[in-house]
């Protein structure tokens, strides 16, 4: 089910997203104290010897090293930064806002990730019902996200939000196209008396749902 309309698809830089991301940026995006409770609600949530799909990846996907996984995929759109990955056994590389069709067989994944990712997507409805299909039996989604972007590559729907309506709209698009109620994660760091280490306070935002 539509939830956006051609307005809020729309985004600052039109041009192909490939372009972009032609160049490999080995950085990471959200801060250590983000990675971290990141890494924690992977190693409570993800079961050993599952199939994991990391969507719109890079070089590093957080996953917890004392897992032991059935197998790891990757998705991206910059071959060397998938290709510093260690963690994938596989990997592939598609835009999601040109063709949001997965080229997985139904059933075949247990979780699927995205991290510091949703915030880019012009057609998340059709993607989400592809994630379904390729989710087995009480597949999971988890995707998080903080208040960085790369904001001339946000659709609007993301730039014109606040934080909490953002939340609110990905919900909305999961529940409208076949998962249950998410769980809500919200993580706010203390204030940090170091006026520098405050700036780098990212906020964490997670939504876990259940295919239905």
């Amino acid at each position: 089910m539509e939830v956006l309309n051609n307005y809020q698809r729309k985004k600052l830089d039109e041009r192909n997203d490939e372009e972009f991301y032609s160049d490999p940026k080995f950085v990471y995006h959200l801060d250590a104290n983000f990675r971290q409770y990141l890494s924690g609600v992977y190693e409570n949530e993800i079961e050993d010897y599952s199939t994991v799909l990391d969507l719109m990846s890079s070089w590093d996907s957080y996953l917890p090293k004392d897992k032991n996984y059935k197998k790891v995929i990757g998705h991206g759109l910059n071959k060397q930064e998938l290709e510093k990955n260690k963690v994938f056994d596989s990997y592939w590389i598609q835009n999601f806002n040109l063709n949001q069709k997965i080229p997985l067989d139904s059933e075949s994944i247990d979780y699927c990730l995205m991290v510091a990712a949703w915030q880019y997507l012009q057609y998340p409805e059709n993607l989400t019902n592809e994630i379904v299909r390729i989710l087995r039996n009480h597949g999971k989604i988890i995707i998080a996200f903080s208040n960085r972007a790369f904001w001339h590559k946000a659709p609007n729907i993301w730039t014109s939000s606040t934080e909490e309506e953002r939340v609110k709209y990905v919900r909305k698009v999961l529940i409208s196209n076949g998962f249950n109620e998410p769980k809500i994660i919200k993580q706010f760091n203390e204030p940090d008396l170091n006026f520098f280490n405050f700036l780098n306070k990212d906020p964490f935002y997670c939504l876990i749902a259940t295919k239905q």
